[in-house]
């Protein structure tokens, strides 16, 4: 059953956001190494992986990403694998949601599309697949 596997948060101040879920929630904040800084015009954003834990301190099976906010209203998304983001895409379409994000590919991890449900809510569709490219 689909559920969810990751979750994205949009930031105005990066640093200032891993601080405050490092200190709150000892959440272990990684910059990706698949993203640069060095050079702001590049297609790759910066990005940053969250791993979280139990109280126990063992690693938990959902993490999630941490980013400078693209847009002004963006909010916290959550992704659910599912295992086709052509056929859900189009399952969500047909119950009056809309894909707002069209299938993008993360090299070597998978497929996702950003999609709003019919309250307007965001959320994401993850699809594992080594092979995107």
């Amino acid at each position: 059953m689909p559920t969810i596997v990751h979750f994205e948060m949009p930031a105005d101040d990066v640093e200032r956001a891993k601080k405050f879920y490092t200190d709150l929630f000892g959440w272990k904040i990684e910059k990706w190494p698949g993203t640069s800084s060095k050079d702001s015009s590049s297609s790759s954003m910066e990005y940053w992986i969250v791993s979280t834990t139990d109280d126990k301190g063992n690693k938990t099976p959902i993490g999630g990403g941490l980013m400078k906010r693209q847009e002004q209203h963006q909010q916290i998304t959550n992704f659910i694998d599912i295992n086709s983001v052509d056929e859900y895409s189009s399952k969500i379409e047909k119950l009056g949601g809309k894909v707002v994000v069209t299938k993008m590919a993360v090299p070597g991890m998978g497929y996702f599309a950003v999609c709003h449900d019919t309250e307007n809510n965001s959320f994401g569709i993850w699809e594992t697949n080594e092979g995107a490219k």
